[in-house]
């Protein structure tokens, strides 16, 4: 047997920070060579980010990505380090892997010819692993499988490898190389290499976070690491980048099946092991030789397994994170939310004073003539709590003048739909002020089921730069207020959302006694029908054959559908289930499909009529 010290380093990285990223990667390759780390591990595309996206069409871009590369080799001595980049790959050339196995040398940024936008030019790109030590570029690997699903559009950019496996040999035990998507299909490359004699393949991954996503991959990695008869070291990603968010949750596994070590989950970290694997099996693929004994000294590391986040918790954590990042990344120190003393609210403005801290939320509470009295001391407690500034601007004096002024317009003063709308786009108004005038971002507060039914008024309530919970159903929200309130209270601290909030029934207040189960199905009927047709893509025949109420069906049917045109104007938000209003879901505004409701096949019909709640 063989000891191989791995370390793992779940990394923020930033999309397009080449020198920051290349940073990160230095330092946390300096603490895994100073623990004795044989090889240290680092996510999928470490040094562009991922994902770079149509920054990939910019030949310069491209170019500056292997220069920085090359900075991460020559910093290497004796510790390995397997590292994601960009590898352009010009027609008829020698590939970057081809040099290294053949001991040509290091890239040299710029070399061959010029490049050319994206992979239908004159150059292809690979998405890739350089396998780094003693100061160059041992070897490369080009990512074999290319997802193009869900917020996955990897063959837009990429040319998947196709080139012969490379074994390395490293403190006496042969390791190979894969990244993310190569890992999840028993007849994919890792349990080829497993059979090419492989005791260790390392994964390396820019696997975006969605609620229990964690046990998925850990099912599927027991499975291949026994498939491939090889102990897995699967790293990746930790972060917030647009609207995807990165959990980070390393995992090391064995062919047993037994998990040896796992990375905090929405935190940096570093993971280090002692593994023992089967030294040097005869192996039928080519083989770099790297070192034969181990760096590492003392006692056995033995990895730490950090439990995972229960269901809240977790969902919690990817949204403060979220948040987070989105606003640092993008230079935003400060939020202010519309805090109307719902419940919608009421969770934003939470999650963003952990995300940011309270000294950098600002609220405003903007009551009607509509606003109960709860609703705007519900608001006050909570900001007093939080310890957040609060501003009351009523809108009452602006509501009059505006109704004045469309009176002549609308041949008499604004009612129903047209005076709630007023109402939420005076709002926006205002937010949009503040923001313009002190530099804050303005975070909306829509939840899924409201935008999925298109319950919100377009330059109203979805007037913002970030939506912290579109992709939080309303029976979630309720669930994450709870948790948070209960996370608090354990720690001798008072529950932020006070439980007025909780008890009330849900309410836009834009006229009087109003209550959103007057305009929806209640959302514990709601959200139900929401997941299934919206994240599991059932037809509504479909989803009567699954025992949901007919009437119900085609009313949120009609309402989902007559949306589209509204969620492709929201801002994006966090993503936190496996299909999000976005990149996940990309369905046409002008669209005259309808299944029936019930068993009879497909049918065409008009589309669906435009006036929905809060148009």
């Amino acid at each position: 047997m063989s000891l191989v010290r791995l370390a793992a380093a779940q990394l923020n990285t930033v999309v397009g920070d080449l020198e920051g990223n290349v940073e990160k990667i230095l330092a946390s390759l300096r603490a895994a060579d100073a623990a004795g780390a044989d090889l240290c591990a680092f996510p999928e595309l470490a040094v562009t980010g991922y994902p770079p996206e149509d920054l990939l069409l910019k030949p310069g871009f491209v170019a500056d990505n292997v220069a920085a590369l090359h900075k991460v080799a020559a910093a290497t001595a004796d510790c390995v380090a397997v590292v994601g980049f960009v590898d352009p790959i010009a027609p008829g050339a020698v590939t970057a892997e081809d040099r290294a196995t053949r001991g040509e040398g290091t890239l040299v940024p710029g070399e061959g010819t010029p490049f050319a936008a994206g992979r239908h030019g004159a150059t292809r790109l690979a998405n890739a692993a350089a396998v780094c030590a003693a100061g160059q570029v041992v070897g490369v690997y080009h990512k074999r499988l290319l997802p193009n699903y869900g917020v996955f559009d990897e063959e837009r950019w990429f040319t998947p490898g196709n080139e012969p496996a490379t074994l390395y040999g490293v403190a006496g035990a042969l390791i190979g190389v894969s990244i993310c998507e190569d890992i999840w299909f028993p007849d994919g490359p890792v349990p080829a290499l497993g059979r090419a004699g492989a005791a260790l393949v390392v994964n390396l991954n820019a696997s975006p976070y969605s609620k229990n996503r964690r046990a998925e991959r850990l099912a599927m990695l027991g499975a291949r690491a026994a498939d491939a008869g090889s102990t897995v070291v699967y790293v990746n990603q930790v972060g917030g980048q647009d609207e995807l968010v990165f959990d980070g949750a390393s995992l090391v596994v064995t062919p047993a099946g037994a998990l040896v070590a796992a990375g905090r989950q929405f935190e940096e970290d570093l993971v280090i092991v002692d593994l023992e694997v089967p030294a040097t099996p005869a192996a039928t693929a080519p083989v770099i030789a790297i070192s034969s004994t181990t760096r590492s000294a003392g006692p056995q590391r033995h990895g730490v397994v950090n439990e995972p986040l229960a269901p809240e918790a977790e969902v919690y954590a990817a949204l403060v994170l979220g948040t987070r990042d989105y606003l640092a990344k993008n230079g935003f120190r400060d939020a202010i939310v519309g805090l109307s003393g719902g419940i919608d609210s009421s969770l934003v403005t939470v999650i963003a004073a952990d995300a940011l801290e309270p000294g950098h939320v600002h609220a405003l509470s903007m009551p009607s003539r509509y606003s109960s009295e709860g609703s705007r001391t519900d608001a006050e407690l909570l900001a007093e709590r939080l310890g957040i500034d609060l501003h009351v601007v009523a809108i009452e004096q602006a509501h009059v003048a505006m109704a004045a002024m469309l009176t002549p317009v609308l041949d008499g003063p604004p009612v129903g739909l047209t005076d709630e709308n007023l109402q939420s786009r005076l709002r926006g108004v205002l937010l949009m002020a503040v923001s313009n005038a002190k530099g804050y971002i303005v975070l909306t507060t829509g939840n899924k089921s409201e935008m999925a039914t298109g319950y919100s008024t377009l330059y109203g309530d979805s007037a913002g730069g970030f939506a912290v919970i579109k992709d939080i159903p309303k029976t979630l929200v309720y669930q994450l207020c709870r948790y948070r309130n209960a996370r608090a209270e354990s720690c001798g601290q008072p529950p932020p959302i006070p439980a007025a909030v909780l008890d009330k029934p849900p309410s836009a207040e834009l006229r009087p006694d109003q209550r959103d189960d007057q305009s929806l199905p209640p959302y514990e009927l709601l959200d139900p029908v929401l997941e299934a047709y919206v994240e599991h893509d059932r037809t509504a025949g479909e989803l009567v054959a699954d025992g949901f109420d007919p009437t119900i069906v085609e009313r949120v049917v009609a309402l989902v559908d007559g949306a589209e045109y509204k969620r492709r104007q929201m801002p994006p938000g966090v993503r936190i289930t496996t299909k999000a209003f976005g990149k996940d879901r990309r369905m046409p505004i002008t669209n005259c499909y309808r299944a029936a409701p019930v068993a009879g096949g497909p049918t065409t019909a008009a589309p669906v009529t435009r006036a929905g709640p809060g148009g």
